[in-house]
């Protein structure tokens, strides 16, 4: 049982992981690294309403709703940004520190009625999550539900980032030229940014708002130092993510230390390390 709960958390770890890392890939590129800090903070009223509408934790109105206010500071930013001259990153500190604080108001507000801690929004604790599983009616366990989730989320993510890929890769590396041949960069962007918001919920539970920021942002960074290439980048990130997952847990049972944040503080030695190899070649 131990074996394969420890089987369970690699694998939600490794989901949650690849689908930051994929769509953080995207982001770096673009410079707007900080926007997955905005849209992951900035998910949580959007959290809280869904668990007020539905009362359950694994409704898609959970996903949907947390992909609706992500959109919504994308747009709060973009508006701040171009119509009252705002500089980029304090409308990005000024949307996501507002609808965040607004989130925990809201689950402070209505702590009866909703079961969301604030501090496991923060940090998230990926060791309980394989305890949180399907059953049929007849009571066969099915696994873990946040497998069927990150899994459905990572199919979604594969299916926009391959059919996509051209305009992406365009509209990421000039956008000018991406215009000039047709190609609606702003669509693409806010497609983009739900995306992110989708894949920002569906890793809160597992790694928490602070830890998926870091998910979205180091995997990518690192890889970025060690190639230029696109294709290799979204594949090296995949490798990454699997290595950060699999190193993270054990290495956390080793120190008896969180999961998530073990993750990232190895990806973040990773990321020293493809620095300082960066330098001297």
């Amino acid at each position: 049982m131990l074996a394969m709960d420890a089987l369970w958390t690699i694998i939600i770890a490794a989901l949650a992981s690849i689908n930051c890392a994929l769509v953080g890939t995207y982001l770096v590129l673009r410079k707007i690294a900080m926007m997955g800090d905005a849209i992951a903070h900035s998910t949580l009223p959007g959290i809280v309403l869904a668990l007020l509408i539905t009362g359950s934790k694994n409704s898609p109105i959970l996903l949907a709703g947390a992909a609706i206010t992500g959109l919504l500071v994308t747009f709060l930013i973009a508006f701040l940004e171009k119509k009252i001259s705002i500089q980029a990153d304090a409308a990005i500190g000024i949307n996501f520190t507002f609808l965040f604080a607004l989130g925990v108001i809201l689950i402070s507000f209505f702590s009866r009625k909703i079961d969301l801690d604030p501090e496991c929004s923060l940090y998230g604790e990926l060791a309980t999550v394989p305890l949180d599983v399907w059953r049929t009616n007849s009571g066969i366990n099915l696994g873990p539900k946040a497998f069927y989730i990150l899994s459905t989320v990572l199919a979604i993510n594969l299916t926009f980032l391959i059919i996509g890929y051209k305009q992406l890769f365009v509209t990421t590396f000039d956008p000018q030229f991406a215009q000039s041949i047709g190609v609606h960069t702003t669509r693409w962007h806010y497609c983009l940014m739900g995306i992110t918001s989708l894949t920002t919920v569906a890793a809160f539970e597992v790694a928490g708002a602070i830890l998926v920021v870091a998910l979205l942002i180091v995997p990518a960074a690192t890889i970025y130092l060690v190639t230029k290439c696109l294709k290799r980048l979204l594949f090296y990130n995949i490798l990454f993510a699997i290595f950060t997952s699999i190193s993270g847990y054990y290495v956390s049972f080793w120190l008896n230390s969180a999961i998530a944040a073990t993750m990232v503080t190895i990806a973040g030695l990773l990321f020293l390390i493809a620095f300082v190899f960066s330098k001297n070649n």
